[in-house]
């Protein structure tokens, strides 16, 4: 882990040997195509925890009596390639200790490294875009082929949630390659509908979870590289992560671009803190 220089989440005590999860930071937009700033999304939700008590009311945890630590961002290339390369070596260390990834970024192209470390059975990712394109700007490895990438990784079952966004192609892979709910379909069925459907259809099976910053209507939380309206409330994402932290093996909040009030920041900050808190209650 000699690449990782240290910076702090908040209530994140626990050495790297006694930690369950292990946080990691990614400040990276190389590939970003609209408005850059994701690769000061690490410091910012860093930032925002300590904003937090450390009671989790929801589940009646005090998130230092959970053992977390953060191993701080890594040192990364300006190469997208050799950037999914560098996290999926961290990830894949972190799991390979039997420890939980919980991965800030960042843009979206470095989920790619740690879905190969993790190799779960199913892919959810909360977000305003398909990202289904099989190259965007020169590179496979943009933030906007994201998804597609990871079906290439041999993750077929990949569940979207709140996406709005593609043009008609990726539309099209979408409806014969994954369990898409847009958002629209959120609006009209509710959130609980939605993952109910969702958590039937994944059984025992292990999650990898993915929030995509953007999925969240950008009129709400506007810290965004590549803002879409119409999209999910806060509340939906929090009920995403309530549900699927039992699920899951790997988990990752990415594409803050702080340039707002703080609040993209702050919603992030308080999605690690539920997702620890959540995946904790239910393994005890």
């Amino acid at each position: 882990m000699n690449e990782l220089a240290h910076l702090h989440f908040a209530d994140a005590d626990a050495s790297y040997g006694d930690a369950r999860y292990a946080v990691f930071g990614v400040p990276y937009d190389g590939t970003t195509s609209f408005r850059p700033g994701a690769r000061f999304g690490p410091r910012a939700i860093r930032e925002a925890s300590f904003n937090f008590e450390s009671y989790e009311p929801s589940t009646g945890m005090d998130l230092y009596e959970v053992p977390f630590t953060d191993l701080g961002d890594l040192a990364v290339s300006k190469v997208p390639e050799d950037l999914v390369d560098q996290v999926a070596d961290v990830a894949g260390e972190i799991a390979g200790d039997g420890k939980v990834p919980v991965m800030l970024g960042g843009e979206h192209t470095a989920t790619i490294g740690a879905v190969r470390a993790v190799q779960p059975d199913v892919y959810v990712v909360c977000d305003a875009h398909l990202d289904l394109r099989d190259e965007l700007d020169g590179t496979p490895y943009s933030h906007g082929c994201v998804t597609r990438r990871v079906l290439d990784l041999g993750v077929d079952d990949v569940v979207i949630i709140g996406a709005r966004s593609g043009d008609r192609e990726q539309f099209e892979v979408a409806a014969e390659r994954t369990r898409l709910y847009t958002a629209d379909a959120v609006r009209e069925r509710g959130i609980a509908g939605v993952l109910g459907e969702v958590l039937a259809h994944i059984g025992d099976k292990q999650v990898y979870l993915s929030i995509d910053a953007d999925a969240i209507d950008c009129c709400l939380t506007p810290g965004l590289g590549t803002p879409e309206p119409f999209g999910m409330t806060p509340l939906d994402i929090r009920e995403v992560v309530r549900t699927l932290a039992p699920h899951a093996v790997g988990f990752d909040y990415v594409e803050v671009a702080p340039f707002d009030s703080g609040q993209t920041a702050a919603v992030a900050a308080q999605m690690v803190r539920e997702f620890i808190a959540r995946h904790w209650v239910a393994e005890r």
